[in-house]
């Protein structure tokens, strides 16, 4: 019969830490605790399989739980020498969640459970101090009322007024009414008074009576532990952090240790290092005379455990160090075992029950990036791990966090969000809102913090999106031009914040029932998508030298390529800084986005809106010198490494002209008349500009366009060789979805290369030509495409788009609904899809490199700084990923993350 009851209690214990996922978290570090010696209150932990099998017939338990639970409980009693519902020795017990990964704060918690009207007055005999028992008491009708009778029950609470909500109100006014500050302040009396008042509210509210048996009260609690795995906030949880619902929680059956029971016993949390800096120092908090919950809770202001981690704000507060010197010595000699024996930092739960130290828990301590970063080399250096574990303790996702200046968390804590939207652009930035690009440029000359707020963005919103220090859009996904441009910048923005009614002709804009105009504050966090009113504090996270070393060893360890997407020298410069092996994407297109652009912005939309082959050519020679200035600053600064230059993909409806100023300007120019030039922007208009005349398309429409940056490209080539340089350009054509595409391109690429060799001087110019794959027809096509190309990237943000039918712009309308309801388990714009858009990347790996071995293969879409893609693109067989400038870290990390969890699945 399936073991579904481990019991725990010193050398008899039947768990250990191994058994992780079958005991949760909780249950297998306290067996591993009771193994070690460690002062840990016996008990049993029931097994998760045991909840998905309660959940899953819907609040039955599989056969030979009863009879193993009633084993464990008897095992239990005589440990502790109590008797569970004793009316003279009884044992009171604890019941308590833990998953396999830790859920801080997400399910429930059960204290005190066995105490009745029959073994109230025996504790009372027992300890001599009703006060204590009548605390006990008050603080189980409360839990158990809120967790077990209402929450597990699926009662809906009316205007969030549930009924803890309410038995805490009761307790709030009769202490205003005693004029007592603390529940510590409470007599036996009052507290007798209000479990009074508490179980009539329940019975009033709830329809039932507070149930008076100990083995009713020990069922209830049990079962709506394994219920809160299922619970409101540990679904969104798991959805948060990718936790997956099958795993279910364990439930631990603890005998309760009281902290409650005066001013010799105390409970409290710490860290074997202190989890905001990574800083070896003991870093905890401690309440006298309280019970677990009391310090997380935030009704009393917690001291610290010890006087080294005291603040300025609370140095006249006594720490467990000074108050009791024994329970703290103690304590601080099990953190150094704990750490050397998990050989990671650990968050701990312990109480003190007349001086004497009981743990209730260990598990690993969640951190900030710095601290991660900072634990893990100096674990290192202090010989605790070694490199492999010490690369695998910092998640890639937590470098954004040394990337970027931060929200300070504290002041976060405590300001009021005032609306959220999708996280597009790291870090966080406040400054004075401008509602028009045009003012955001104007407000940064006299105020150097501007965030620019826009309906969304467009290219004619570039000069307003660089002034500013933060975007906040109302519209667009995380894929839209706000995000996109942010993204490659490094630059905070919050895109589809869909509460903000913004009124731009007002210089206004509405937030719920706040109004705010221009140049009022606002402070973004676009790590997090949250929006509040005024300036908080920012946090520098500028790199160190123990950064730099930390990501050299990661290196060490990567197998994969890390290539930037990068669109100026500037960009390119920055990309390098941060490790970039080469730019997979330069989009051609971005140069007219850049400060100081406006005349190739000019000069492009004569191109586009020419209406004769001369207007156009004459417009195509007047841009080339631009082009090859662009790409020769970018080959050089990259000198040696690839440089992958996409052929012009500019959506038209983007770059005409909306403003009637820049429209007569361009009327002007070409020498026609202003209602002509809106006739041509008509005609541009497309009803899906993301599937028209774009990429190859135009370059085949417009020989001469494709003409003209090819030159460039080897123009800039070959003055740079000649002058001691080694570019490595690399000509992409994107957009492509037949081979006969490419043939038609490719023509021009040799023709133009000849020319510009002989022009020159030169034997040959290297380089590279290839395709992007962002059409599935491409993918499935990939053996003849092949045949003309010597590499492949992956625009996967396209690719995403025409594999799901997802207007990548318009998705955000919807996307949200489709991962609350879980119809998909992740935005398919943010983690790459390995089962539709992965299984058409394999493909095109697969016939590729059936047609040419030697096919480099990449990705450049914005899922190449996406951890979980890049470790899907490193089992797919690509040779390198490309993403923006500021992501260039996470991805050189994640890809050696891939590479070690390869290396260790084969051994």
């Amino acid at each position: 019969m399936e073991k579904y009851v481990y019991s725990f209690n010193g050398e008899k214990t039947e768990g250990n830490a191994s058994l992780m996922n079958l005991l949760g978290g909780k249950g297998a570090n306290l067996a591993e605790m009771a193994r070690l010696g460690i002062p840990v209150p016996p008990g049993f932990t029931i097994t998760t399989e045991c909840c998905n099998a309660f959940l899953q017939s819907g609040g039955s338990y599989p056969k030979g739980y009863e009879d193993q639970l009633e084993e464990a409980l008897s095992r239990l009693e005589a440990n502790m020498e109590l008797a569970f519902g004793d009316p003279e020795n009884p044992l009171l017990v604890s019941c308590r969640s833990g998953g396999r990964q830790s859920m801080p704060g997400m399910m429930e918690t059960v204290l005190n459970v066995g105490l009745t009207s029959e073994t109230i007055p025996g504790l009372i005999k027992k300890t001599g101090n009703p006060r204590f028992v009548y605390d006990s008491y008050r603080r189980l009708i409360m839990m158990y009322a809120d967790v077990v009778m209402e929450k597990a029950e699926g009662i809906e609470a009316v205007n969030g007024n549930g009924i803890r909500n309410q038995l805490e109100k009761i307790l709030a006014a009769f202490k205003e009414t005693r004029n007592l500050q603390n529940d510590a302040d409470l007599t036996e009396d009052d507290l007798k008074t209000l479990c009074g008042l508490f179980t009539e509210r329940v019975a009033t509210v709830l329809g039932e009576e507070f149930p008076d048996s100990p083995v009713a009260q020990l069922e209830g609690a049990i079962g709506a532990v394994f219920k809160s795995w299922n619970g409101k906030r540990a679904r969104s949880y798991r959805r948060i952090e990718q936790i997956p619902d099958k795993w279910g929680t364990g439930v631990t059956v603890q005998a309760m240790v009281f902290g409650n029971m005066g001013n010799t016993s105390a409970t409290g949390v710490a860290f074997t290092r202190n989890p905001a800096t990574g800083e070896n120092t003991f870093f905890g908090e401690w309440l006298a005379n309280a019970q677990g919950e009391d310090v997380v809770a935030g009704l009393r202001t917690p001291a610290p455990i010890n006087d080294a981690t005291k603040r300025e704000t609370n140095k006249g507060v006594k720490s467990l160090e000074a108050t009791m010197p024994s329970a703290y010595q103690e304590l601080e000699s099990i953190r150094t075992t704990l750490e050397r024996h998990y050989r990671e930092m650990l968050d701990i739960e312990f109480t003190i029950e007349n001086e004497r130290l009981y743990m209730l828990q260990c598990r690993v301590g969640k951190r900030t990036g710095t601290a991660s970063l900072v634990m893990a080399m100096e674990m290192l250096e202090e010989g605790l791990i070694d490199e492999i574990t010490a690369i695998k303790r910092v998640k890639p996702h937590q470098l954004n966090e040394l990337l970027h200046p931060i929200v300070d968390p504290d002041e976060e804590s405590r300001a009021q969000c005032l609306t959220e939207g999708l996280p597009a652009g790291p870090g966080g930035a406040f400054g004075h809102l401008a509602f028009t690009s045009d003012d955001a440029v104007k407000l940064a000359k006299t105020h150097p913090n501007v965030i620019l707020v826009r309906e969304e963005t467009n290219p004619e919103d570039i000069e307003g999106m660089r002034a500013a220090s933060g975007i906040l859009t109302a519209r667009g996904g995380m894929t839209s031009h706000a995000a996109l441009v942010a993204r490659g910048w490094g630059k905070c923005c919050i895109v589809g914040a869909g509460d903000i009614a913004i009124h731009p002709s007002m210089k206004k804009m509405q937030i719920g029932d706040k109004t705010f105009n221009q140049g009022d504050i606002l402070t973004l966090n676009g790590t997090r998508g949250r929006v509040y009113e005024g300036k908080l504090k920012m946090v520098d996270a500028t790199e160190d030298s123990r950064f730099q070393s930390f990501m050299k060893m990661a290196d060490a360890y990567r197998t994969m390529g890390v290539r930037a997407n990068a669109d100026t020298r500037e960009d390119a410069l920055v990309a390098k800084n941060y490790g970039a092996e080469g730019i997979g994407l330069f989009r051609t297109e971005h140069m007219f986005y850049s400060a100081g652009a406006d005349d190739r912005l000019f000069i492009l939309r004569k191109i586009i809106l020419s209406d004769t082959e001369g207007e156009r050519k004459a417009a195509v020679r007047e841009l080339e010198p631009f082009v090859k200035e662009e790409i020769k600053e970018t080959l050089k600064a990259m000198d040696g490494m690839p440089v992958t230059i996409r052929a012009l993909d500019p959506p038209l409806h983007e770059f005409v002209p909306h403003s009637r100023a820049k429209q007569v300007e361009l009327a002007e120019a070409l020498g026609v008349d202003l209602n002509e030039i809106k006739r041509r922007c008509e005609t541009l208009q497309e009803s899906n500009p993301m599937m028209g005349h774009r990429g190859v398309r135009l370059g085949i429409s417009f020989p001469d366009l494709t003409e003209m940056q090819v030159k460039a490209v080897f123009e800039a080539t070959a003055e740079l060789a000649k002058n001691g340089h080694h570019p490595q350009p690399e000509i992409m054509i994107p957009v492509t979805c037949d081979v006969e595409e490419l043939v038609f391109v490719r023509k021009i690429v040799n023709r133009v290369c000849e020319e510009v060799a002989r022009q020159y001087g030169l034997a040959a110019i290297v380089h590279k030509f290839g395709t992007m794959i962002e059409i599935p027809r491409s993918a499935l096509r990939a053996h003849q495409m092949a045949e003309l190309s010597e590499f492949f990237s992956f625009g996967t943000n396209d690719l995403t788009q025409l594999t799901y039918g997802f207007s990548r712009d318009d998705a955000g309308e919807f996307l949200p609904t489709y991962l609350e309801k879980k119809i998909l388990s992740a935005d398919p714009f943010q983690t790459l899809d390995p089962l539709g858009v992965g299984e058409l990347i394999k493909i095109a790996v697969e016939r590729g490199r059936e047609t040419r071995p030697d096919l480099k293969i990449g990705i450049c879409g914005e899922h190449g700084g996406d951890p979980a893609s890049v470790r899907f693109c490193f089992k797919a067989g690509l040779d390198y990923v490309s993403c923006s400038p500021y992501r260039i870290p996470i991805a050189r990390l994640a890809a050696a993350h891939a590479a070690i969890e390869a290396s260790e699945t084969k051994k």
